[in-house]
């Protein structure tokens, strides 16, 4: 019998799936001190946890553990790196919780619209303050959703019966899958210019941290209101402080940097607050109860892992070339404009690398979304895919190419209703360094993706080099490195240039303006 320890106020339906299979013994304890339980149970094979921190020493006090399931999407609370170093399976369970937090982003529009809770307060004080609480109706006002992965689509959904119109971002919808859904994609200038409400629905990385800031809100219409169920850090709060007197904007949280008591740093903005509420409800807490034990069981019985987050390379794939995989996407995502809407995206895995195309696909598509987590497995990549209306091919290779263990990667996006861009790298590691040797029709790089690179296309001439490489210095910028191939056809060229420092888009436009560039951006690896 495996022992399963449950320190956790879980659903029981966990507990009743395991001892129904027959092979698992449960001990289910919320009110036991967390250490003082795990101490107590060093034979522990699996541990279910919600927010309960599972750090080295609670992994080493249990020499038998082979798995945690978090009963939830995020598992920042425990040490995945730790886990895999002691060949320790750390699984999630994404999705259980999505409906709970749509709803609660319906009933905090509804609650601030109507003033339910200070009226409430108030008329519980024994005053009669009607006047004071004129509220306002959500009927067919507009609603910006930011993140349209299961969470931002079941808002819409939900938001449906209000007749609201719903606009939509996130590059990795299709405009075809958004057409489906009944809504209209949208860039994130639009969704804050236009809507009355805007609800935040993103991951928070490097890349969005900050994300909406003052720039973003200084569009808002005055009066509109600010959602953020997601996570604080995509907010610049400053910015927000700046602007919320005077736009007389609105805004309803549910997330801090810690989930902790004391005081709050949003106080001060905040309309209404929650204590993290959004996957707080019986539903959500038994369908994330029955995907653990569920999952769990598959894992045991039929070897699924489809939702370990700390999965390792597998045997006898070199990692450099998942970094490859990734950097690959990474490049055809900053060269086709991060904002573009995903079409289709075909992969070429060739030599050694075909028996792992499905592993790094995983890698292709969390180099693309920011809403994929790239520990998840190839059928959450496939079915990612399917529900943002996007294609994927993985091409049969040809070994008399010669291109050994190389990786291609093609993205098609859409530039407008009527026009494609397609974007095509493909790269190789020689002698443990990861190369990019095609980017498009300029062959033959062998360039090394790491730091900051420009990239510029041009019709060739003289003298374009030069005034490149006089632009950068007068930005203080030094190159480091540089590619300056013709395409097959003498028309084009690119300039690659490996830089000391990122440019920023003004840089950029500067830059490809004095050059009349066909193409221009700047990458950061």
């Amino acid at each position: 019998m495996k022992k399963v320890l449950i320190p956790t106020k879980l659903n029981a339906v966990a507990r009743e799936a395991l001892l129904s299979h027959g092979s698992y013994e449960v001990v289910q304890d919320d009110s036991t001190e967390f250490s003082s339980l795990v101490s107590q149970h060093p034979d522990t094979y699996a541990l279910f946890v919600r927010s309960e921190k599972v750090t080295p020493e609670i992994i080493d006090a249990l020499p038998s553990l082979k798995v945690v399931i978090r009963a939830g999407a995020g598992y920042n609370t425990i040490d995945t790196k730790y886990a895999r170093s002691r060949d320790i399976d750390v699984m999630n369970t994404p999705g259980a919780n999505a409906n709970a937090v749509a709803e609660e982003v319906v009933a905090l529009m509804l609650a601030d619209a109507r003033h339910v809770i200070p009226s409430d307060a108030s008329t519980r004080a024994g005053k009669w303050e009607k006047k004071n609480f004129m509220g306002r109706e959500v009927t067919g006002k507009t609603v910006g959703i930011v993140g349209f992965g299961a969470i931002g689509q079941l808002v819409a959904k939900r938001l449906s019966g209000f007749e609201m119109k719903v606009l939509a971002y996130d590059p990795f919808l299709s405009a075809e899958r958004a057409e489906d859904l009944g809504i209209e994609s949208a860039e994130l200038e639009e969704i804050f210019a236009q809507c009355d409400y805007v609800s935040l629905h993103m991951p928070e990385n490097d890349e969005t941290r900050g994300i909406i800031n003052h720039s973003l809100l200084a569009r808002m219409k005055n009066g509109a209101t600010l959602i953020n169920c997601a996570r604080s850090g995509i907010i610049n709060e400053d910015d927000l402080r700046t602007l919320k007197a005077d736009k007389g904007l609105r805004f309803l949280n549910d997330v801090y940097p810690k989930d902790v008591a004391g005081d709050k740093t949003v106080a001060d903005i905040a309309d209404i607050m929650l204590p993290h509420l959004g996957a707080s409800t019986a539903e959500a807490n038994y369908n994330a109860a029955f995907r653990s034990a569920t999952q769990l069981i598959d894992y045991d019985d039929k070897g699924i892992a489809s939702y370990v987050v700390n999965r390792d390379i597998p045997e006898g794939l070199d990692r450099a070339y998942s970094e490859l995989a990734f950097l690959l996407a990474h490049l055809c995502r900053s060269i086709a404009g991060s904002q573009q809407k995903m079409k289709l995206i075909e992969t070429s895995f060739y030599g050694n690398l075909k028996p792992f195309a499905n592993w790094l696909l995983v890698q292709v598509v969390a180099a693309l979304s920011d809403d994929f987590d790239r520990t998840q497995g190839y059928d959450a990549a496939l079915e990612y895919l399917k529900e943002m209306g996007v294609e994927y091919f993985n091409r049969e290779t040809d070994a008399s190419k010669g291109y050994e263990n190389s990786i291609t990667v093609d993205v098609t996006t859409a530039v407008d209703a009527a026009n494609l861009q397609r974007v095509s790298v493909r790269g190789t590691v020689t002698e443990g360094n990861i190369m990019i040797s095609r980017i498009n029709d300029f062959d033959k790089l062998y360039f090394e993706p790491v730091g900051a690179a420009a990239l510029f296309i041009y019709k060739d001439r003289p003298g374009v080099i030069g005034q490149i490489g006089l632009s950068l210095a007068e930005a203080g910028i030094n190159i480091d490195d540089m590619r300056n191939p013709h395409d097959p056809s003498g028309e084009n060229s690119l300039a690659l240039m490996k830089i000391n420092q990122e440019l920023d888009s003004d840089q950029i436009k500067k830059i490809a303006g004095e050059i009349d560039a066909l193409h221009a951006s700047c990458v950061k690896f």
